[in-house]
């Protein structure tokens, strides 16, 4: 096992992407606000890659410290922009299983990054999949506070140049500050969410 240096987890590398849309695929300029969109990704040594372990819980329990750092970082990258929509992802390395990384997207983990973005009455979508380093990840976005909304249904690709390697998972966050340009789907708008169920 790789020192610690994270709690019981060992991160080799923090990783933060940005991206401002300013004009849709189309050439719309933005009706509004451009969408601004942040990822944050941690590599962490997977300390049951290549083996079976009924028991995941050393990952599951000290997951919530590892909310907050998300958190904190979230807040560093964003400053004033305020937060819509978020969403999250695990890349498990070629030795790991997809479970593995799902210990990392459950709600002890996700509690805190919701209180860090303002709440969080709804799910957090989250998908994920088992690769190598380099490999493009999808990351599903939606609204933080009501599902229902579909102008914020939306995607981050990222890729990772050395991450993960075989024995890490690559924990991955999205955040969006608005939906998409020129949504025109109809359904209920950002603007009149009540954000008390999750959905509406």
């Amino acid at each position: 096992m790789k020192k610690e240096n994270f709690g019981p987890y060992h991160i080799r590398k923090w990783f933060t992407f940005y991206e401002e849309t300013l004009a849709n695929e189309t050439g719309q300029l933005a009706d509004g606000e451009p969408v601004k969109k942040y990822v944050i990704a941690a590599a962490i040594q997977n300390p049951f890659a290549g083996k079976y372990s009924e028991d995941l819980s050393s990952l599951i329990d000290p997951s919530p410290e590892l909310g907050i750092e998300f958190g904190r970082r979230i807040q560093e990258m964003a400053g004033d922009n305020k937060i819509e929509s978020y969403g999250k992802a695990v890349f498990v390395g070629a030795d790991g299983e997809y479970e593995h990384g799902n210990a990392f997207l459950t709600n002890p983990a996700a509690n805190p990054v919701r209180d860090a973005v303002g709440g969080g009455k709804s799910w957090v979508p989250s998908t994920g999949k088992v690769g190598s380093a380099g490999a493009s990840l999808d990351v599903p976005l939606a609204h933080k506070d009501a599902l229902y909304v579909r102008s914020h249904y939306d995607t981050i690709t990222v890729s990772f140049n050395d991450a993960p390697r075989n024995d890490e998972l690559l924990i991955v966050w999205a955040f969006a500050t608005r939906g998409r340009l020129h949504a025109r789907l109809g359904g209920l708008k950002a603007e009149d969410v009540i954000g008390e169920d999750g959905l509406n």
